[in-house]
Formats: structure tokens, sequence, C-alpha cells
């Protein structure tokens, strides 16, 4: 079975946008989608890459972007007014969900929160209003992000993600073929089906 690496973060809406076409992908090539968490601040200090919401410029054109990828693939998006989250606890609690085999519905709870019906995911009550409506137990997952195995895995796969050549999310590997942004998932897909 062919295997398709998914590096991510939720502060990213395009990897929101990536994150809604995977099962369409997998369905259409028989792909297994491997979610890899990674911390993309951490990316972006190691690679000196920046957030498109720092060029104001290209921050106003990806908005109108981002509503016309939503629109072609028939998903709901909404912008986040409390954008840029720091996204470093969440996705610790990527990885600890990933380790409980529980990563799918966190998956789909936090970027619902963050890209569809949009909150303040700096907040941490809010956060834990967000994870005890999708059936988590806020006081239970603080302790899980707080555990040493959890920070060493996440601080592992950003550096993973470095050493193979990752500067932004979402990223695509194919074997060791890379393709980045959600707009290259047409390449992605081919490159399954070969």
């Amino acid at each position: 079975m062919k295997r398709l690496e998914f590096f991510f973060d939720f502060g990213s809406p395009t990897t929101y946008l990536a994150h809604t076409q995977m099962p369409v992908i997998a369905k259409r090539t028989g792909a297994e989608v491997i979610y890899r968490p990674m911390l993309l601040g951490g990316v972006f200090k190691a690679t000196g890459n920046q957030s498109p919401a720092a060029i104001p410029a290209k921050s106003k054109w990806m908005d109108g972007d981002l509503k016309a990828f939503a629109r072609r693939y028939g998903v709901p998006y909404a912008r986040n007014p409390w954008f840029p989250v720091n996204t470093m606890i969440l996705m610790r609690g990527a990885v600890a969900m990933q380790q409980q085999g529980r990563l799918a519905s966190y998956v789909n709870a936090i970027f619902r929160a963050m890209w569809v019906e949009p909150q303040n995911m700096n907040d941490p009550q809010i956060v834990g209003e967000v994870l005890a409506k999708a059936g988590f137990e806020p006081r239970q997952m603080l302790a899980l992000v707080e555990e040493q195995g959890v920070k060493d895995a996440l601080r592992a796969n950003t550096e993973e993600a470095v050493s193979r050549g990752v500067f932004g999310a979402p990223t695509f590997f194919v074997g060791d073929r890379m393709f980045f942004g959600q707009d290259r998932l047409d390449f992605v897909e081919e490159a399954l089906g070969n």
C-alpha cells in the first residue's frame, strides 16, 4: 500500500483545506494517510521562513485564495479573527492523541475550532471547552501535553521535517518525494497513482 505522509500544524488554514481532502485522496488512490504533527513555528525558525500573515500584501491576497479553494473543495472555511495562534499546546495534543489512537477526532475538533467556526484557540479556557464538546477530558489533556515524552516527540517530528526539507505547512511526502502546499494535491495524487 502506498503511504502519504502529511506534515501539519493547526495554525495553517491551507493545512486545514488539505486535511479536508485527505479522505478523498485516500479513497481514490488506496493510499494510507499518515498524519505527522509538527510545530510550524519551529520549522519557520529553523528555515528562516515566515507566515504569509506576516506579509500584508500576501495575507490580503491569501484570504481570497483560501475562500476559492474552499469553494472548489465544497468545504466550509472562515477566517479566524484571532489568527495567528500559538499552536504549541495544540500540536502537543495532536502527538498525545496520536499516541492514544484518538488523533482523527482530535484533529477534526481543532481544525473546526480554528477554521470552520473560529474560536480564540489562544485562550486555554476556550480550548478546554472545544475539547470537552468533542468528548475529550480537558484536565487529562493538559496533563498529557506536559509529559516530557510528548514534548520530545513533537520536537523530533519537527526536527525530522526540517531535515527532510520541510519549510512550511502543509507538506506531503510520497516516499522521498516532497510536495508543499494544498494547491499541489493534484501532484500528490499523481505520485500516489504511479
